[in-house]
């Protein structure tokens, strides 16, 4: 029992990796898991083995060749984390085909998140007012960050530029004027929009078209850098033992929507320019990946997902 509180003894907000392996095979070996990775040097097969710390990972995502041991998955089990299977470059290869999930079951998650997020889901117009709040975070969160980070400040990503700053405001009065969620989406697909052109802009991509399907750079940094986001967000939902079909924004019929709700706290902030400064960098999908999560926990993204949640959550309980 020792070993299974001591791989649990960093919490999940605080944990600083994410795993995405392909071509490779994950196994348990000495009580540590471990990626496996053949190469061949002067024509001959070389294997070579790498360590996962598990008790500071929150999500792995397998992609393309990847095999994975039942003792393997029981020891990340174990640590609580987050097992993934996924397509080529962490995203699925066909559009309709999502991410599948395996969470760590256990008996004993906590329960007054889920109760605080109950007392207020069936209530469609406290449902509104939630999905109204996480907006606002939203844009507190990017206001916070585009003010403080010196790289984003150099590539003209600043809070003080006006365009940026009458993008926001006008957003931010918006929110508030929405009378149902069918018309805050509208107003926020017209916020991320204009988001697209500052950045398109910045980085002077003026023929930019969002296109989920497309191979461009900007495109597949966005698809590949919103799959981490949601990562983050699924993790977030499980440690507080939320199921992720309570959404309170995104659509009800799609069983993981609250996942979305969630990632777009941060997506804007830490996905969306530094999608198009790598493109415009040439950067490789895994330089990308890379800047992704040291801008995740250089800015405490898990921190703020969990604290937006169980901050909404307890009010719930306690009201």
């Amino acid at each position: 029992m020792e070993q299974l509180t001591d791989l649990k003894a960093i919490l999940h907000s605080k944990r600083a990796n994410i795993y995405y392996l392909e071509k490779c095979r994950v196994m348990q070996k000495s009580g540590r898991v471990l990626y496996l990775v053949a190469e061949q040097q002067d024509g001959q097969a070389e294997k070579q083995y790498w360590n996962i710390p598990i008790a500071n990972t929150t999500v792995i995502l397998l992609g393309t060749g990847t095999s994975i041991t039942q003792a393997a998955v029981r020891m990340l089990a174990s640590a609580g984390v987050l097992i993934g299977f996924s397509g080529s470059g962490a995203t699925p290869l066909l559009v309709a085909t999502e991410i599948e999930w395996l969470t760590p079951q256990s008996e004993y998650r906590p329960t007054e998140y889920i109760q605080g997020w109950m007392s207020f889901w069936f209530d469609a117009d406290k449902r509104l007012t939630v999905a109204k709040e996480f907006q606002q975070k939203r844009i507190q969160f990017l206001q916070k960050v585009w003010s403080s980070d010196r790289d984003l400040k150099q590539e003209g990503f600043d809070i003080q530029e006006s365009d940026i700053e009458s993008a926001l405001n006008n957003f931010s009065n918006q929110i508030e004027l929405c009378e149902s969620v069918t018309k805050l989406l509208l107003v926020e697909a017209h916020l991320t929009k204009r988001l697209y052109r500052i950045a398109a802009s910045r980085t002077k991509q003026q023929d930019f078209t969002r296109n989920y399907e497309s191979v461009d750079d900007a495109n597949s940094f966005l698809n590949h850098g919103n799959y981490l986001a949601y990562g983050l967000a699924a993790t977030t939902l499980w440690v507080l033992g939320i199921p992720h079909g309570f959404a309170v924004m995104h659509g009800k019929t799609r069983r993981g929507a609250l996942v979305f709700d969630v990632a777009d706290l941060i997506k804007d902030t830490l996905i969306l320019p530094w999608a198009f400064i790598c493109a415009k960098e040439r950067a490789t999908e895994q330089e990308f990946r890379q800047q992704c999560l040291q801008n995740f926990t250089k800015h405490k993204a898990l921190d703020f997902m969990f604290n937006t949640v169980k901050e909404i959550s307890l009010r719930g309980t306690e009201q």
